[in-house]
Parts: C-alpha cells; structure tokens; sequence
C-alpha cells in the first residue's frame, strides 16, 4: 500500500470531517500505512480501520493503549488526541480532560494576531463574550425549530418559560458589565433549561453533578450530560488547534484556566444539542454508545463543527476591514 504524505492527510476541512471516536479496551497501533485499533475477542482478535483523515477526534478511554507511530500519523492527519475516564467522562483529577494538539511549525498566524488585537482590551473581549452568547442562542432557536425529533420529545421555543428565560438572557447579556455578569445570566438560563428538560421527560430530583461519580447508582441524565459536553469540548480543542488559536486567550471563562476558550467555544452548541439528548436519552434508559452516536448524529445533522468554525473566525476577522484602510 502506498504511504501517504502528511499533506494528503489534511485534504479534508476539519469543519466538514464527518468522524469522532471513542474507543475503550482496545490498542492503537499502526499497520501498513493506516491507523488500526485491536480487540481481543474470545477466539481471536480484531482489527479495525480509523479513517484518520476524515476525523477530527480520537478519544481513549478506559483500557486503551497507542503506540508511537500511531501517534505520528494521527498529528500528520491532524486529528486531535484526547485521553478520558469510562464513557468519555473525565479521568484527571475527576475534572479535565488532556487535549494532546498535533504539533507543527506551520499554523495558521492570521487568527491568532487578529485573536490578539482585541484580547487586551478588556471592552473588546466583553464585546466578542456577547457576541457569543447571542449566537448560542441563536443556534439553539435554529435547532430546536428545525429537528423534528425534538419537537416530538417536546423542546418547543413558544414555551412560556423558555421565551421569559430568552427575553431575560439576552437583556441581562447586552447590559452586562464584566465577564462575571454573563457567566451569571448563563448559569441563569441553564437552570431553567435543565428544569424544562426535566419535566418534558419526566425526570425527579434531578441536580447537575459536573464530575463523573463513582456510584454505580448516579443518574444518567447527570452521565450523559458529562459525556456530551465532553465530545463538545473535543469540537471546540479541534476548531481553535486548526484555526491557531491558544487555549488560553478566553472570553468569559477565567482567564486563570488554560483551556478557558475551549469551554467558551463549546457553550456555543451544547444547551442547543447535548442538553436535551441527555435527558431524552436518559428516559429511554440509551446505553452510552447508543447515546454518542446519537449526539454525534445530531452534531453532523445541525453541522455543529461549521458552526463553530464560522463563529471563531468572525469574531476574530471582524474590523479586519477597517484596520486594513486605517493602515492604508
């Protein structure tokens, strides 16, 4: 078989690679010029094909291993590389995920030094923190209106609560002072997510646990939602790895987390997607594999990945226009 070159790796846009893995109890390896994972079944093992150049995420989980080559063509393809607890759930200090970025001395330099022009001004990031909190909400309002399977599970916006809820968000987002002021009004809003999502399905004492529990007993709802944010965490990490940008230059998350813009860049879908299937899938009592292909599904369905990509680069491109002629 014919190697490939790492150029013939990356024809595919990250925005419209179509998979991401979660793998579990299995090695990674490489063989014959492709990038394989290996089970060990009762009565002989398995092997099975990762078309790395049409991937943006390769999760490991419990009782995986990879080797060092598989490693060099998963970073020539561009794939990011992460490494988690049982279902995709966090496995260091029960609360972060390891992002491992390929490495390469020619990344895009344009995104980041646009990045960088509003970054230390602090009326500037707020600025761009509102812009992304409108357009969270304007995904969500696109997503619950157009998928007909939620609609069905009863996610509607004419809902009394949601409309209050929306109304105030976005006054309490245009009024804002500091990055504080917003992280309040979204948890805000989040809440009463959660409380709707609850009642359309039925779900009781439900509390949002953000670390994966050790009880077997914990409630799926609590699991699911970990797990989705997860796969939009890893979203996120390959947006901001493609487009250059640092985790650490965040908008609203504390400028004190390294990888804050990560979780800005993530909120963008996740009250839209991850929320509600987590509670719909909770109903159904879904497997977490059953869970992941459909959040996966949906995120391919709602192009969750353009989206995201389209976002960052407005914000970083935007007064491009106007620099250019004041220069001139």
């Amino acid at each position: 078989m014919k190697d490939l070159s790492p150029s013939d790796l990356k024809t595919i846009l990250h925005s419209k690679r179509a998979n991401l893995y979660y793998l579990e109890y299995c090695r990674v390896m490489q063989k014959d010029g492709r990038v394989l994972y290996l089970t060990e079944a009762k009565d002989e093992n398995q092997y099975f094909n990762i078309p790395i150049a049409n991937t943006t995420v390769l999760l490991l989980g419990n009782g995986t291993s990879i080797t060092q080559a598989a490693v060099r063509m998963l970073a020539q393809a561009g794939v990011l590389l992460g490494f988690a607890g049982g279902g995709g759930t966090p496995l260091y200090m029960g609360n972060e995920i390891e992002w491992l970025t390929p490495q390469s001395e020619y990344r895009p330099t344009e995104y980041i030094q646009r990045w960088m022009s509003f970054w230390f001004d602090d009326d500037k990031r707020l600025n761009v923190a509102k812009q992304f909190q409108a357009a969270r909400i304007e995904y969500l309002q696109r997503v619950w209106s157009k998928d007909k399977e939620l609609k069905q599970e009863g996610f509607i916006l004419n809902d009394n609560n949601i409309e209050a809820a929306l109304a105030t968000f976005e006054q309490r987002t245009t009024s804002a002072k500091k990055s504080a002021d917003l992280l309040l009004t979204e948890a805000q809003l989040t809440k009463v997510l959660y409380k709707f999502a609850a009642n359309n399905t039925g779900t009781t004492n439900f509390s949002r646990q953000h670390q994966a529990s050790a009880k077997k007993n914990t409630d799926k709802a609590n699991d699911f939602l970990n797990h989705g944010n997860y796969l939009a965490y890893g979203l996120a990490a390959t947006t901001l790895w493609v487009l250059g940008i640092p985790h650490g230059f965040a908008v609203m998350h504390g400028k004190t987390r390294r990888g804050a813009l990560v979780f800005d860049i993530a909120d963008l879908i996740k009250d839209a997607i991850v929320l509600p299937w987590a509670f719909i899938c909770a109903k159904e009592n879904a497997t977490e594999q059953e869970f992941r292909q459909q959040i996966l599904q949906k995120f391919t369905d709602h192009k969750a990945l353009d989206f995201m990509f389209d976002q960052v680069k407005k914000v970083a491109l935007q007064g491009k226009n106007e620099q250019e002629v004041a220069i001139l």
